[in-house]
């Protein structure tokens, strides 16, 4: 099965002034964000009651901003502060505040009972206020946003596209951006597939065609053994096919790794290397035969009859080609479990306790915490980075297998 795109519609980005422009408060009528809310929590509901529950994460109400390649900004607490660095933007003597994830907005009152929206749209980050309507970003970076009405978990939906598209910072599409500083292939590849359906591949196109290297490096990097994962042989031929063809210059360093990594068996060629610390050939194979027909380029390897501890995270082909190994799965890295329910049809995978965000990952080896302080503490004494984007592309592509077939 091949991955296709499916467009739910493009939209087109205007143009705009950087100044303040005067605004209507009807422009955004609290009765629309409001109803818009209760539908997203009462869809939560059902979701948490079809699936597996929840994962709590620490007790603090804020909202990330600044989707694609825009600037970052943190909301929380009355305070709008530029991401991860912390400077202070906005502050406001705060009488009441709602954070509307799935508008993508923060709606407060003020003591002085005035009316504050800050809002994103494909067109920029906005702040509303007294009469006037200010764009805080300089970086323009043209985004679509679905609605994705007709699909089940809709306004879920639009939360776990908001968590992909905010760890993309300078085109590198990264799992969470105050927590790692490089992209991983396996991340960038299940985010691809992502943005290929909501017409935003263009975010990382300039990340992509600079790849030089086969291999992401990443893991083993902190103790100064970085690991070339076999996997991403194949991860990173079908990102250079969503933008080139077999014409770039790390398709041929491609192949030759491959050819480093073969082995011959029964049923004939195959590579075997290490992803994740453990040799997992089948879940390797797959990635590079995938990676192969992408790129329309001919395919000498069979997947190994054989058990494999990852095969089942690769659930959108060679689902016929399987022999379950360890079938681990584990509440900090949740993207193995709903990897693996996507592969068996299966609903146990958990989303977080709030309604923003939805997604995290815990204690990974390779992941540097200390920024997440600027949030909450906890998020560094528990070693959460939140949100992540393999945890919501997994989420993301289920929820959309059940309507269409990607």
């Amino acid at each position: 099965m091949n991955i296709r795109i499916f467009l739910f519609g493009f939209f087109l980005i205007s143009s705009f002034k950087i100044s303040a422009q005067p605004v209507s408060n009807q422009d955004f009528p609290d009765e629309i964000l409001n109803y818009s809310f209760k539908v997203y929590l009462n869809q939560l509901d059902s979701f948490r009651d079809e699936f597996g529950g929840v994962y709590k994460l620490p007790d603090q109400d804020f909202f990330l901003f600044g989707m694609g390649n825009r600037e970052k900004f943190l909301y929380k607490d009355g305070k709008l502060f530029t991401s991860p660095m912390g400077k202070l933007v906005f502050s406001w003597d705060l009488k009441e505040e709602k954070i509307i994830p799935n508008e993508y907005s923060v709606l407060l009152k003020t003591k002085e009972d005035h009316r504050i929206l800050i809002r994103e749209d494909k067109t920029g980050i906005w702040v509303t206020g007294q009469g006037e309507r200010k764009k805080i970003n300089q970086l323009s970076s043209e985004i679509n946003l679905p609605d994705f009405k007709g699909v089940r978990y809709n306004e879920i939906l639009k939360v776990l596209h908001q968590e992909i598209l905010i760890n993309i910072l300078d085109s590198r599409p990264l799992p969470n951006y105050f927590v790692y500083t490089k992209p991983w292939r396996r991340d960038a590849a299940m985010m691809a597939m992502c943005l290929s359906l909501t017409a935003n591949l263009h975010l990382i196109k300039d990340w992509v065609l600079s790849l030089q290297e086969p291999y992401d490096f990443n893991n083993g990097q902190k103790q100064g053994r970085p690991e070339r994962e076999a996997d991403n042989l194949g991860q990173t031929l079908y990102l250079l096919s969503l933008f080139s063809d077999r014409s770039h210059p790390l398709v041929e360093v491609l192949k030759q790794e491959a050819g480093r990594l073969e082995k011959t068996g029964p049923g004939g060629r195959y590579i075997l290397g290490r992803s994740d610390f453990q040799e997992v050939p089948v879940y390797q194979t797959k990635w590079l035969k995938f990676g192969l027909a992408k790129m329309d380029m001919e395919d000498p390897y069979s997947i190994p009859h054989q058990p494999d501890n990852y095969s089942s995270l690769f659930w959108w082909d060679y689902q016929s080609e399987h022999i379950e190994g360890n079938a681990w799965r584990s509440d900090k890295y949740p993207y193995i479990g709903w990897a693996r329910d996507h592969f068996y049809h299966r609903k146990k995978g958990l989303i977080s306790d709030r309604t923003y965000p939805l997604t995290w990952e815990t204690d990974a080896s390779q992941a540097d915490y200390e920024e997440m302080g600027f949030i909450h503490p906890e998020y560094v004494e528990r070693k959460i980075a939140t949100p992540h984007t393999w945890h919501a592309s997994e989420i993301f592509l289920y929820l959309l297998d059940q309507t269409i077939k990607i």
